[in-house]
């Protein structure tokens, strides 16, 4: 019989123990897929750029697409995690392919003079030039390419990429995904273009709306298809060719712009979604644009791609997408939903809260996190005492506490009353947006309102919840410790047993 060696012993012993262990791979965040923001300006008192960045930076956002390259929110955003996509104008298109020294200009300038310092990783040259203003088709390649070279001078062609965002109709036929093709009147311009994404390792941008292709199939394509709701099998819909199952028009869209390019002998081309959506408030002729729909579309694609979902064509990677948009752009002309794409009033009130718990805290506007309903600042006493009164009448609010002698009654003033029974009534009605109003008077909040002994209606039942969460959780962590310990140990001796039967029998 042989005799192993201690060393030998250990040797084994560790190789055997190691593995049984269950292998963790991390991916590398740069690989994950993110959902970012757009930023319009067509807004009254847009926010300073130090406080949007502020704002930005609350509210867990690491994306975002500007229109331009305001050179005043470049440098607001030097020293942050924040990264951007900065844009060339369609009006600066021409000038741009025209000369390669403009070109290099705008580079150093809008740029050069801000990286590394502010993240920039995208320059975005126009926005749907080829189906918006097709006179410059001619000259998006030349301009795209003299950028190009204008970054390779610069030596920052490795970290940062130049495409340009497309409107979904460049594709034709999108439905089912497997016929989809590039629309061949401009098929001249998409091959170059996709050859330049291949060869700088740049993403193909597609602005994708199934709030649109729902408005234009009506009948066709159901809204609960739109809106990523859970959906039986008889209702998905089916591509006939590949038998593939799409439960969500985002998911048909981007693969027909996969196919399209695989049409093209191009399959190297990632899509990245640089504009999705759904507005909140539409004119008569637009009755889907309602807060509860773009509430149930923007939360549910938030998961789906934090999900790392994918497409049914390739599960294997999940496009990043930036919701459109961040604030409402009241100055936008119509139609009505024209200015209410916004998740954000342009006081950074949310338009509506989305249902995104789980995700971090990004976009921390949670109905299933931490929100309250109280009285807007600078309203003057006499309308908030009738909304007060209403809210604790009518309403059915619970306004025991703000009674004299009571925790809320101090600081005893309209402000702080109204505040308290808002938030009563607010979360009576479950947390509703309609319920935080009273006639405009009100706002939601994410701050916690409660003050000293002084403890509002939403804290109570987020303390509540938590408290019942956390003994849960402990009470589960015990069970799964001594479970993980026992396992171990039958897992350890199990290994000791069958390395010294080993022993025994060479």
């Amino acid at each position: 019989m042989a005799v192993l060696s201690l060393p030998s012993f250990l040797l084994i012993f560790s190789f055997v123990f190691s593995a049984a262990l269950p292998e963790v791979k991390a991916q590398q965040a740069k690989d994950e897929p993110y959902v970012g923001v757009n930023i319009g300006t067509d807004v009254s008192n847009l926010l300073p750029p130090a406080k949007l960045v502020s704002f930005l930076q609350q509210q867990k956002v690491t994306h975002i697409r500007i229109y331009d390259s305001d050179p005043e929110i470049l440098k607001a955003l030097s020293k942050t995690k924040i990264r951007v996509i900065v844009s060339v104008p369609n009006n600066q298109i021409l000038g741009i392919g025209s000369s390669n020294t403009t070109a290099a200009n705008w580079i150093n300038k809008n740029v050069a003079a801000f990286y590394p310092d502010t993240l920039i990783t995208t320059v975005a040259v126009g926005d749907e030039v080829l189906t918006t203003v097709p006179s410059l088709s001619s000259m998006l390649m030349p301009a795209i390419e003299s950028l190009y070279s204008a970054l390779v001078a610069s030596n920052l062609h490795t970290q940062i990429k130049i495409s340009t965002p497309h409107a979904a109709n460049i594709i034709l036929d999108p439905f089912p995904p497997s016929q989809a093709y590039f629309n061949q009147t401009i098929s001249p311009v998409v091959v170059q273009l996709l050859k330049f994404l291949s060869r700088t390792s740049s993403p193909l941008m597609m602005n994708m709306y199934p709030y649109y292709v729902f408005m234009q199939n009506k009948g066709v394509v159901p809204l609960d298809n739109s809106l990523f709701k859970p959906l039986t099998p008889s209702k998905e819909m089916v591509d006939p060719n590949t038998l593939l199952h799409y439960t969500n028009v985002l998911d048909a869209m981007i693969d027909s712009a996969y196919n399209s390019m695989k049409n093209l002998n191009v399959s190297d081309v990632l899509v990245l979604v640089t504009e999705t959506g759904w507005p909140s408030k539409g004119d008569s002729k637009e009755p889907y644009a309602t807060i509860d729909n773009a509430d149930t579309y923007n939360s549910n694609l938030i998961k789906h791609i934090l999900d790392r979902s994918g497409t049914p064509l390739h599960p294997e990677y999940t496009s990043s997408v930036y919701i459109y948009e961040l604030f409402n752009e009241d100055l936008r002309s119509t139609p009505v939903s024209e200015a209410n794409w916004g998740l954000f009033y342009a006081n950074s009130t949310p338009v509506y809260l989305l249902h995104v718990s789980g995700r971090g805290e990004f976009l921390a506007n949670d109905t299933t996190n931490q929100t309250f309903c109280v009285a807007m600042e600078g309203v003057d006493g006499k309308t908030l005492q009738t909304a007060l009164d209403w809210a604790c009448g009518p309403g059915r609010a619970n306004c025991s506490e703000i009674q004299p002698g009571e925790t809320c009654y101090s600081p005893n003033n309209v402000q702080n009353h109204a505040s308290y029974a808002f938030d009563s009534y607010y979360e009576k009605e479950g947390r509703s947006t309609s319920s935080c109003d009273f006639k405009g008077v009100a706002m939601i909040t994410t701050t916690d309102p409660s003050h000293g002994v002084c403890v509002f209606p939403g804290s109570k039942i987020i303390s509540n919840r938590t408290n019942t969460v956390v003994n849960s959780t402990n009470a589960t962590s015990g069970m799964e410790t001594s479970r993980f310990v026992g396992d171990n140990l039958r897992v350890f001796w199990g290994l000791i047993i069958g390395v010294i039967f080993c022993l025994f029998i060479l």
